[in-house]
């Protein structure tokens, strides 16, 4: 059964090889979905929608430019006349601590995290209202939660915390639209932001804090994403769901 047959999503930072974007695109494709990359390289993500297979489409978009977006959304209706699904995923990180976060620190990673998201969900939402359906999938992490992860500055928890209020104040203002909106809050995940970062005595230190004892795959939230892209989370909006293999246990 294809959950998404017809359906196109459009999923921000998605080029990257081994990330989650790019996870959530192969799995949404394999359920019927025409997938859009955004990216800031148009290269890349034209590549990365070509891996996927024929009809996927990558466009360059920088998601801190409220234009950029626009264009993107625009160029995605002219050619495939319909946006069902964003996946807010874009995303980057620095691991400095409170003391060391300068302005142009704190303006990197909130313009990317939390005003990326909201400008790349007003530029579908006149669309999504029109036709009085869509799906919103912002991705938060589990240091908006805790206070900090592994790798993300007090600024990057910030930004996240953010993403978690903005999901479900739009959650709460979209429902009469049909547009629903929720977040995924993934815990330690394997992808190319951390590979290669740890030491094995600080991944034994990481797994131990996790009772499923293993790091999560970018499937295990691709998953997750399609689940809540899909009419099986027809009455879910507005939450935020962990994939963390039980490391934080509200």
């Amino acid at each position: 059964m294809k959950l998404l047959d017809g359906q196109t999503a459009i999923i921000t930072g998605a080029a990257s090889a081994r990330g989650l974007g790019k996870a959530m695109a192969k799995l949404f494709a394999e359920h019927g979905a025409r997938i859009v990359i955004l990216d800031l390289d148009a290269a890349q993500a034209e590549d990365a929608a070509a891996e996927i297979g024929h009809g996927h489409i990558g466009l360059a978009c920088d998601v801190t430019r409220k234009q950029d977006c626009d264009d993107a959304v625009a160029t995605v209706l002219k050619a495939l006349g319909q946006i069902d699904i964003l996946v807010n995923n874009a995303g980057i990180t620095q691991p400095l601590k409170i003391m060391d976060i300068s302005h142009e620190n704190y303006d990197a990673v909130m313009d990317v995290n939390l005003l990326g998201t909201l400008n790349m969900s007003q530029s579908v939402i006149p669309h999504m209202r029109e036709r009085k359906t869509g799906k919103l999938i912002n991705m938060s992490s589990v240091s908006a939660q805790r206070g900090g992860g592994i790798f993300g500055g007090p600024h990057y928890s910030a930004a996240k915390a953010g993403i978690l209020g903005l999901t479900k104040a739009m959650a709460r203002e979209l429902a009469p639209d049909g547009i629903r909106s929720n977040a995924i809050c993934p815990g330690f995940i394997a992808t190319d932001i951390t590979g290669g970062k740890l030491t094995a005595e600080m991944m034994d230190m990481i797994l131990e804090g996790i009772p499923m004892g293993r790091a999560g795959e970018a499937s295990d939230v691709a998953g997750c994403a399609l689940f809540l892209a899909s009419d099986l989370s027809a009455y879910v909006t507005g939450s935020e769901v962990d994939v963390n293999g039980g490391s934080l246990i509200h």
